[in-house]
């Protein structure tokens, strides 16, 4: 008792220290408030929020007050992109003046996004199945199988009749029209998402059939090597210079047929990110966050033969859907048994129902001493938890297009991600699942967070402090970081010097 009161000592000093010009307003409030005094308290509830500490050179104090500027304008303009579901607002996006100069912004490193959704559709259809040996298969429940195979494919349960593509389209005389039509099945996009998404039961359904049906494009051994490429190409075309990848290594097959293990995955990736750097000197690499459910034993062995690459494990899939993280308690105390170090990086939070045991995987996670917290849209709910997670220095990977989409949240002004933000928690801005979004990069995500969460207090110090963030927080060894962080600079200084 007497060391749990000792604990509270400092924090407890902190808090007055904190509280004392907040007391002295309230005792002198029944005459008129001393504006220096509001001024102050302004200023320190300013300095608490993301990038509230950041000081700005004078070149980007000039940025800054342009980058105000343009804000306000958007923010008094109807509609209000952040107000609205992204795929209406997508367009509203691509014209604002802020999204622009996001695009061209160093933004450092994704840390949160899924391998099947890496690469925007519209390469998958446009250039993967107008590949020789593509068949493609309409199944019952309105959904598509792709598969490359150098003879007709067998029947098969949810396939009965494989056909060739490139006989179909010939038939067919309308590729424009039929392409568009593969793309809708490889992706959420609709022009009417209330309408065709009532639920999040019903856009969970959609969204786990778009990964089924690109599968077998993307597990096609040649071209998963394409595919890494292409998914870092984007990435650097939009300004980010690192990547963490969650993939479950699913295994990759030949045109004969012929599958190839995870470790075969793991090696290509390797390769394929080698080979990217050569060709781009400018970009620090990518890793693996390994995701296979409760698969904790074999995450151990494949992070000791590929240190360099796997990064560390995650648990993916619905959590409203699935098992609660403390299910697999067992499965996840392993690598603390065999005295191995396996870093977690735990989806925990996504989800809007409270007192839930999904909604515990919060506390789990920093149970289990998860490295960085997928999501977290539940943590401003779980006051114990916020306060642990950034006592630990736990970064939530926001999401924000990911959780709009999915039916967590419809105005993002109102994401509780606010309070975080507000509060300067530990923080970094991804994008899940890009391709099934209709983005790239991470500029849409970086746009609805800094004007629709963010609001008009959120400034260049808030976007300079989540880019930094993302490289602190990323799972490189210390020296990478270092020189991830001198890259980084070097860019931001280019950008502050071409906009100011």
């Amino acid at each position: 008792y007497c060391v749990l009161l000792m604990d509270m000592v400092t924090p407890i000093r902190r808090a007055l220290a904190t509280c004392v010009p907040l007391l002295w307003f309230v005792r002198v409030a029944d005459g008129m408030p001393d504006p220096a005094q509001r001024d102050l308290l302004t200023r320190q509830e300013t300095s608490r929020q993301t990038g509230g500490r950041v000081t700005l050179t004078a070149a980007e104090l000039k940025l800054d007050v342009q980058l105000r500027r343009l804000k306000e304008r958007e923010m008094s303009a109807a509609p209000f992109p952040p107000a609205v579901h992204f795929f209406n607002a997508k367009p509203l996006i691509q014209e604002s003046p802020v999204f622009k100069l996001l695009q061209e912004m160093p933004k450092g490193a994704a840390l949160h996004v899924h391998a099947s959704s890496l690469v925007g559709v519209d390469w998958l259809v446009k250039n993967v199945t107008y590949r020789p040996h593509c068949y493609v298969c309409f199944t019952w429940d309105n959904s598509v199988r792709f598969v490359f195979s150098d003879r007709r494919p067998f029947p098969r349960w949810d396939c009965v009749y494989w056909q060739l593509l490139e006989a179909l389209r010939a038939r067919l005389g309308d590729p424009t029209g039929f392409d568009d039509g593969l793309m809708q099945h490889l992706t959420l996009f609709t022009e009417d998402p209330d309408g065709e998404y009532p639920s999040q039961e019903v856009v969970w359904e959609k969204f786990e059939r778009a990964f089924v049906a690109a599968a077998g494009l993307i597990t096609h051994a040649p071209v998963l090597r394409d595919y890494f490429y292409k998914g870092l190409e984007e990435l650097l075309h939009d300004n980010i210079l690192y990547l963490e990848l969650r993939s479950g290594l699913s295994k990759t097959y030949e045109l004969d047929g012929a599958v190839h293990d995870k470790v075969w995955t793991l090696k290509t990736f390797r390769e394929v990110t080698r080979t990217f750097r050569a060709d781009h000197p400018d970009f620090l690499g990518a890793r693996v966050i390994v995701s296979v459910k409760a698969a904790v034993k074999e995450a151990i062995q494949l992070q000791k033969d590929f240190p360099d690459v796997v990064a560390g494990f995650d648990m993916v899939g619905r959590e409203d859907g699935g098992r609660a993280l403390w299910y697999f308690r067992e499965a996840l105390s392993l690598p603390a048994d065999l005295g191995v170090t396996l870093p977690y990086f735990f989806h925990a939070g996504e989800t809007d129902d409270e007192g839930t045991d999904v909604d515990q995987n919060i506390l789990d996670a920093l149970l289990f001493n998860t490295t960085r917290i997928g999501h977290g849209f539940a943590l401003a709910h779980h006051p114990l938890a916020k306060e642990l997670s950034r006592k630990r220095n736990v970064a939530v990977e926001l999401c924000p297009i990911s959780n709009q989409v999915l039916r967590l949240v419809s105005d993002l002004r109102n994401h509780p991600a606010a309070v975080l933000m507000s509060e300067g928690h530990p923080m970094v801005i991804s994008s899940d699942d890009p391709s099934l979004f209709g983005t790239t990069g991470l500029s849409y995500d970086f746009y609805e967070a800094f004007v629709g969460i963010g609001g008009l207090r959120a400034n260049l110090g808030t976007l300079k402090e989540l880019a930094l963030n993302s490289i602190r927080y990323s799972s490189l060894p210390a020296h990478l970081k270092d020189a991830g962080l001198v890259m980084w600079q070097k860019k931001w200084d280019a950008f502050i010097f071409n906009n100011s």
